[in-house]
């Protein structure tokens, strides 16, 4: 795995929120790293070992971020809705995260594969809305049948 560390404020000279975060992408071994679950099916069929990460749905362009003051982070396709994204996978995270990571989509999106390289280490946010205390968003409302 490659790893960055980004800090993220609205404006780091004279406070405001602030967050750290560790971006990561997985590695070409990682993504090729064969399942060692038995799968009867590809194995009488004559075919190799599932990849792991094939088989979980994610794609080799996808982004781990993760808040290192609360501890919890995600997987995220580049180029969602951070909104969207943060209710989806109902993480606790600190208020520069859903900043942080919609700047992060626009990054990836101009950097294309070199954006990992070209992340820099800290990130100025002055839009960004302030808050007093991270949170986590509640998740996709469900219907009952």
């Amino acid at each position: 795995m490659e790893t960055r560390f980004v800090e993220a404020g609205q404006a780091p000279a004279k406070g405001g929120n602030w967050g750290r975060f560790m971006v990561a992408r997985l590695t070409t071994d990682e993504w090729h790293r064969p399942s060692h679950f038995p799968d009867r099916d590809r194995a009488e069929a004559g075919l190799p070992p599932q990849k792991i990460m094939r088989s979980t749905g994610w794609h080799y362009t996808d982004v781990i971020v993760w808040d290192l003051v609360t501890g919890e982070g995600a997987m995220f396709v580049p180029g969602g809705i951070a909104q969207a994204d943060l209710q989806k996978h109902q993480i606790w995270v600190c208020p520069m995260f859903e900043p942080f990571l919609s700047w992060l989509y626009e990054f990836i999106a101009e950097h294309g594969v070199t954006w990992l390289e070209e992340l820099p280490a800290v990130v100025t946010l002055p839009d960004a809305a302030f808050d007093t205390s991270g949170y986590r968003r509640p998740g996709p409302k469900t219907v009952a049948i």
